[in-house]
Parts: C-alpha cells; sequence; structure tokens
C-alpha cells in the first residue's frame, strides 16, 4: 500500500500549480474538517475526514458518514488529528495543503507543529509561494544557485551551523525570526546543523 498522503488544511484553497498537481495526483487526501467543502467543489473525492466536524455541512456529513472520523479531543488541532489518523495508518509520507491563510493564528500553528511532526514522517508544507521543511540535524536538502532560503526555529538558545548558504550561521543563535529570513543557496544543496532537540524549519519559496 502507498504509504504517502496529501493533507488538506481548512485555510486558504491552493491556486499555485505546484500545490495543485500534488492535490490532482493524490492517491490519498484527508480533510481536516471543513476542508472537505473546497475539495468537493474542486471536484475531487475525500479519503478521510478527520476533526470535530464543526465546519462540516450536515448534508456532508451524512454523505460521507463512512468515511468519518470525528475527534472532540480539545488539545489538539484538526491538522493534528489529521496526522495522527495517517500515522496510526501507517503512513510515512505527508504533504499538507491548505495549512496558511485566512487567519496568521492558524497559520503560524500550523507551521510550528512541523518541528513534531518531523519525528515520525517526512513532512511538508505547500503554499502559493513556496515550501516549508523541516530540517533534521546535518540534513542535507537540495536547492539550485541563488535560491532564495529562510531558516526558523522555534528554541532560540539553539546555536545554528550551515553550510552551503550565502550568509553562513557559525554558531548563531535566531533569538528573532527575522533573523533567518533572505539567505541564499550557493550550490545545489545545503546542510544545518543545532543544538535542540527542536528542528529548524526551512522556508524555500517558488
Amino acid at each position: 500500500m502507498n504509504d504517502s498522503v496529501v493533507i488538506l488544511a481548512n485555510g486558504r484553497f491552493p491556486v499555485h500549480p505546484v500545490p495543485l498537481k500534488h492535490l490532482n495526483d493524490a492517491g490519498r487526501i484527508i480533510c481536516c474538517d471543513g476542508a472537505v467543502v473546497s475539495l468537493i467543489e474542486a471536484g475531487l473525492t475525500p479519503w478521510a475526514i478527520v476533526g470535530d466536524m464543526d465546519s462540516v455541512p450536515l448534508s456532508l456529513q451524512k454523505e460521507y458518514a463512512s468515511i468519518l472520523h470525528r475527534s472532540d479531543d480539545q488539545e489538539s488541532n484538526d491538522l493534528t488529528k489529521a496526522f495522527r489518523f495517517a500515522i496510526e495508518r501507517g503512513i510515512k509520507r505527508v504533504v499538507i495543503l491548505g495549512a496558511t491563510g485566512h487567519r496568521e493564528d492558524h497559520t503560524l500553528g500550523n507551521i510550528s507543529l512541523m518541528t513534531e511532526y518531523l519525528k515520525e514522517a517526512d513532512v511538508k508544507i505547500i503554499t502559493d509561494h513556496g515550501v516549508f521543511v523541516p530540517a533534521g540535524d546535518r540534513e542535507i536538502i537540495a536547492s539550485v544557485p541563488g535560491q532564495q532560503v529562510s531558516l526558523f526555529t522555534p528554541d532560540v538558545s539553539a546555536e545554528v551551523v550551515s553550510e552551503g548558504l550565502k550568509y553562513p550561521l557559525a554558531g548563531r543563535r535566531l533569538i528573532n525570526w527575522w533573523m533567518g529570513t533572505l539567505n541564499e543557496a550557493t550550490g545545489d544543496s545545503f546542510s544545518l546543523r543545532y543544538s535542540s532537540n527542536y528542528s529548524v524549519i526551512v522556508f524555500i519559496p517558488f
């Protein structure tokens, strides 16, 4: 069985060709709660609908009752519920779409969760503007010369060391979010090392 899935969160529905291709080519799509409305409007069919169902119309709850997985757990958001649903079914590769837009608090929360998800799966968030990936310690990340790169870390005490970036980090602490932005790859890959149990979140624009 294929070990990959697309999770469609209930943010802004993608319009860029890259995330749309992932969505259209997906063998399995997990919808976070009300995201199923946009998916169906796009002519696609969900594999599963996960969440507390507070934004799923009753008509769709009845139509898709067989793939509805309700969770009223208030200790996690719908994206994490969908991710856990995937992991419990042996899925190891996850592409998340619709994680940004509409509400900035949801956007920030969804992006930050990648540091937790990396422990269990190969995961990325693809937006209409680029890709967020959590970078493991000493992980090599593919790039192209001149590719813009921005780095974020939830642990402001972490010392980050980079190789292959135009503006090298030599044990620098990114104590504010802007400090790791607008860097640039110098070759076909770059790598990061850091002194933290949390991963560095990398954004690579299209």
